[in-house]
């Protein structure tokens, strides 16, 4: 029984060394972990291109990696064997990272477009074949609201690594626009008319000023560059006016827009 005792003080009082210290060491960590999150935090916030969303995600992760350290280092000082479990958990990582490559790189597309910022919410972009408004931009995905009103969600990852189009970035958009007249009608009185046709336009931005030009003598008719410019937003509202302008000004004019037409000969 003596025996027993002395061992048992023995065993209690190596373990209950250990427990304050791994309880000691978990007290530390939380409060240094703490610490170094919050400044984490504050240099994130102090650079302008680092996006709220991506802040508060890296902050997470880094703060989980921490804790899982943390955790490691108290079961190493309690006496359990932490190598075996630091090979379990790479072999885990590896598995879950072969499983989510794909999600992985969209991961990796959501930080470089929350990082460099090649667009914004509100922009309008054309991307991986499709052009929209973006309205919400995620950590995995970018989502975007078409013309026709539709949402379009593009993974991260290829949107990254593809080509893409801002066309809000400037804040001015050419509309471009042919149009033909016949052969008799008059070049200076043609592009009165068509110059009309745009400056009538509140919308149509008056720096840079809009301009026609003859662009090509084509088979049946003389067709003008016309050019007017405008504020993304008011890009569409302009392209259909002027169209609309052009027919209206060239009728008042009295030049003709000629079309194609057939002659049937009766043998």
């Amino acid at each position: 029984m003596e025996k027993w005792i002395d061992l048992a003080i023995e065993k209690g009082s190596e373990y209950g060394l250990k427990l304050i210290a791994a309880l000691a060491i978990w007290i530390i960590g939380k409060f240094v972990i703490k610490k170094v999150i919050k400044l984490f935090k504050s240099l994130l916030k102090k650079n302008k291109n680092v996006d709220d969303t991506l802040s508060k995600f890296l902050s997470n992760f880094i703060s989980t990696l921490l804790f899982v350290g943390l955790i490691i280092t108290i079961l190493g000082t309690l006496g359990i064997d932490t190598a075996s479990f630091a090979v379990i958990l790479g072999s885990a990582g590896l598995a879950v990272g072969l499983a989510l490559q794909g999600s992985l790189s969209n991961f990796a597309g959501g930080v470089l477009i929350m990082l460099f910022k090649p667009f914004k919410v509100g922009d309008l972009i054309e991307a991986d074949g499709q052009l929209g408004v973006v309205n919400e931009i995620q950590i995995f995905t970018t989502k975007l609201s078409s013309p026709e009103n539709k949402e379009i969600i593009l993974p991260n990852g290829a949107l990254s690594n593809g080509v893409i189009v801002n066309y809000s970035q400037l804040g001015q958009l050419r509309v471009d626009l042919t149009i033909g007249v016949a052969y008799e009608a008059d070049i200076k009185a043609t592009k009165e008319a068509l110059m009309r046709a745009m400056t009538s336009q509140e919308k149509v931005l008056k720096t840079p000023a809009p301009t026609v030009n003859v662009s090509e003598l084509a088979d049946s008719s003389v067709n003008y560059a016309v050019r007017p410019w405008a504020t993304p937003e008011n890009y569409w509202d302009v392209y259909f006016q002027t169209v609309e302008n052009c027919k209206v000004e060239l009728d008042k004019a009295g030049i003709e827009i000629p079309f194609p037409m057939q002659v049937q000969i009766n043998k």
